[in-house]
């Protein structure tokens, strides 16, 4: 099993201009793998054949197919656990003083994969805010399969075990067979939309709490300041940004500011410096 470098170079520049994913050398045995699936899909007796014939006669059916292989869909309920217990601890109480008067909240999941981190944050929402408050969850991803399967939201027991706790998944989902299916009280607050982060994003009303975590790494460094610079303008100026253990804004984007968020981290817009003001580092 192996990827020719013309072919891999060929996958590579497609996801980087469709999707801003960098495949460094070394990575042709991952590409292949995830596309076997997508090759035998399709008829193709081999990658090299299916890619081949794309490459002869493009089809952006299928190359949306390859994006959706090689997007990382890596998730779990409640992934991490530290970022979700700052939030029922430190974000939310902050921001229901906050917003006292207008008793909703806005979240984005902004790389939701199959609805798992969207779904956890209106777990959290729900068992979180005071009685008579409202919460709307956007979950957005650039993979269609991955947003069909989130709008679904039915989930195996495999996938269920991974993070979430058996009395919320008693209380939160509907068994339906051999699967589990979130419970319309929890699904009516979420929506999903498809969506690349690296195109100009759509308009959307601010967000009090914004979720981008394990998604930068993927990216280069030009790339995550402009998605940064346009996440910015959808955080509210109290509000709050979550990143993946592994990623940060410093050194890329100073608009923001990380702060302490119980025993983890989390970000926020640097307060504008007055004029005639010595700015501190």
């Amino acid at each position: 099993m192996t990827l020719s470098q013309s072919d891999f170079a060929f996958v590579s520049q497609l996801v980087k201009r469709e999707a801003a994913i960098v495949l460094a050398p070394g990575k042709e045995y991952l590409v292949e793998a995830r596309l076997i699936p997508v090759a035998r899909q399709l008829g193709a007796g081999s990658v090299g054949e299916f890619l081949a014939g794309l490459q002869r006669r493009p089809n952006v059916a299928d190359q949306q197919r390859i994006v959706d292989a090689l997007t990382t869909n890596e998730t779990s309920w409640f992934r991490d656990r530290e970022p979700f217990t700052a939030l029922t601890e430190v974000v939310l109480p902050e921001l229901v003083q906050a917003r006292a008067s207008a008793r909703k909240l806005r979240v984005w999941s902004a790389a939701s994969s199959s609805g798992q981190e969207a779904y956890s944050l209106a777990i959290t929402m729900q068992e979180a805010l005071p009685s008579g408050w409202g919460y709307e969850i956007l979950g957005s991803d650039i993979s269609t399969e991955m947003i069909g399967r989130a709008e679904k939201g039915e989930y195996s027991q495999v996938e269920v075990n991974r993070g979430l706790p058996a009395t919320t998944l008693v209380q939160y989902f509907d068994r339906i067979g051999t699967h589990w299916r979130v419970a319309p009280t929890l699904r009516r607050n979420v929506s999903f939309r498809l969506m690349n982060l690296t195109a100009p994003l759509p308009t959307m009303p601010q967000f009090d709490v914004i979720f981008l975590r394990n998604v930068l790494i993927y990216f280069d460094v030009a790339t995550k300041k402009s998605v940064l610079h346009n996440v910015a303008k959808l955080l509210r100026p109290d509000g709050w940004l979550f990143l993946g253990a592994a990623e940060t804004t410093i050194g890329i984007d100073d608009n923001y500011e990380r702060v302490a968020a119980g025993r983890t981290s989390a970000y926020k817009i640097r307060a504008a410096v007055p004029a005639g003001t010595a700015k501190r580092g």
